[in-house]
């Protein structure tokens, strides 16, 4: 691994994660090229923010919850396989019922180069922790659905889940990071660790 990049619970250790690309329950169906891990690692400088986030979230009884920080370029690669197998649709009706899984690029819900791949990004979302255990707060739509329900500035939701979605982007952007207009849950620290650098080191 990369001398600047750590395991967030090194750095973090009540953050909640789960780190879907590491297994099946994603929009692919498999586990994803690079992930052989449940683990996620993210940037230093990544980890020291959401480090802050925590500990404001912490104060409201309220925690992170990491589905995906540092993505290697070889996961990136094995999404446009992926991409690139018309045939293959078994998670459609989870993850893009409402989008043609050859869209998905052009409509920004997936990238050929990815910020997880600079260690710059993070998908979250926000979880009560009750008795141990975790219990997501509502957002309108889940991770990874692609579709515009899922766009930051999405409207047409239940009062509760655009209160919590605001309240989630209100304390990533007051620690250092940006919001993704396709995806409620994808943060960006302004300015990147690693702007120019696509990294490929397997998780493990």
């Amino acid at each position: 691994m990369h001398h600047d990049f750590v395991d967030i619970k090194t750095i973090v250790p009540n953050v909640v994660v789960e780190p879907r690309y590491a297994g099946a329950d994603n929009f692919m169906g498999m586990p994803v090229k690079g992930y052989n891990a449940h683990k996620v690692i993210v940037s230093r400088p990544v980890a020291m923010a959401l480090q802050q986030v925590q500990a404001e979230l912490s104060e409201q009884g309220l925690a992170l919850k990491i589905y995906d920080g540092y993505r290697p370029q070889q996961a990136v690669d094995h999404f446009m396989r992926w991409i690139s197998d018309a045939g293959d649709q078994k998670n459609k009706g989870k993850f893009y019922p409402n989008v043609a899984k050859s869209e998905l690029v052009q409509r920004g819900y997936i990238a050929e180069k990815s910020g997880h791949s600079r260690g710059g990004s993070v998908d979250v979302t926000l979880v009560r922790v009750d008795h141990g255990t975790a219990i997501e707060l509502d957002m309108g739509s889940p991770w990874d659905l692609f579709d515009t329900v899922s766009h930051a500035d999405a409207t047409n939701l239940p009062m509760n889940a655009l209160v919590n979605r605001n309240l989630l982007k209100e304390v990533m952007v007051r620690n250092g990071f940006k919001p993704y207009s396709e995806e409620w849950w994808h943060f960006t620290l302004d300015p990147e660790p690693y702007p120019d650098t696509y990294f490929n080191f397997v998780i493990e």
